[in-house]
C-alpha cells in the first residue's frame, strides 16, 4: 500500500501564498544585478560611497 506524501500538498499550498514574495524577490535581484554589472571603473572613481569605503 502506498503511503500519503504530504510534500506536493505542502508546496502547492505554500506556492499559492508566497508567489508574490518570490517573484518580487527575483525581479528585485535581477534589477540589482543588471545595475551592478553596468557600473564601470569611471563610475567607481566618481562614487563618494566607494571612496569612503576604500580599503
Amino acid at each position: 500500500m502506498r503511503q500519503f506524501d504530504p510534500w506536493p500538498v505542502f508546496f502547492r499550498r505554500e506556492w499559492s501564498r508566497n508567489w508574490p514574495f518570490l517573484v518580487g524577490f527575483a525581479v528585485t535581484g535581477a534589477i540589482i544585478t543588471k545595475m551592478s554589472l553596468g557600473l564601470t571603473e569611471e563610475d567607481k572613481k566618481n562614487s563618494r560611497f566607494a571612496q569612503k569605503h576604500k580599503n
